[in-house]
């Protein structure tokens, strides 16, 4: 029990530390005018071909409504472009405006940099070993997710 206890507290530190991070070392400079969920949007709609709005939805886990209000904010300040789809008009289609594609390679930036950070302090086998519990662990989460979204309960 007492390990569980100690796995919980690290995994919950764990995420509150990255999210302040991530916060701190994202939302500075030109990117000032968005948030750090708004950073995740942009990096959900990607640097590719343009995304419908609910691909983008779907991948962040959240309803239109609330991309809706994340995509008026990140229009408004020039991030995203939202425009309708000549093949069928009742897809919006959303991309990035330069300033967005600079944002989604700051948003990028930042994670290679915290791995590398990170993983210095590994050898390889250390390195595989973590990889597969994290792989794990992302599995069960996973897993979770979608017995919750089925109705079916968490099974702890």
């Amino acid at each position: 029990m007492e390990l569980d206890k100690a796995l919980n507290t690290l995994l919950v530190k764990l995420f509150r530390d990255i999210m302040d991070i991530e916060q701190e070392a994202l939302i500075t400079g030109e990117f000032t005018d968005i948030t750090i969920n708004d950073m995740h949007v942009i990096e959900a709609i990607g640097t590719g071909e343009p995304s419908p709005s609910s691909a983008v939805a779907k991948k962040l886990s959240v309803t239109m409504g609330t991309l809706t209000k994340s995509i008026d904010r990140l229009t408004r300040t020039s991030y995203v472009l939202r425009e309708r789809s000549e093949e069928d008009k009742r897809l919006v289609l959303l991309s990035l405006t330069q300033k967005g594609k600079r944002a989604f390679d700051h948003h990028q930036e930042f994670h290679r940099q915290m791995i590398k950070a990170a993983m210095a302090q590994f050898d390889e086998e250390e390195s595989r070993i973590l990889l597969e519990s994290l792989g794990g662990l992302a599995d069960y989460f996973a897993r979770q997710k979608n017995a919750d979204r089925k109705g079916a309960g968490a099974n702890p």
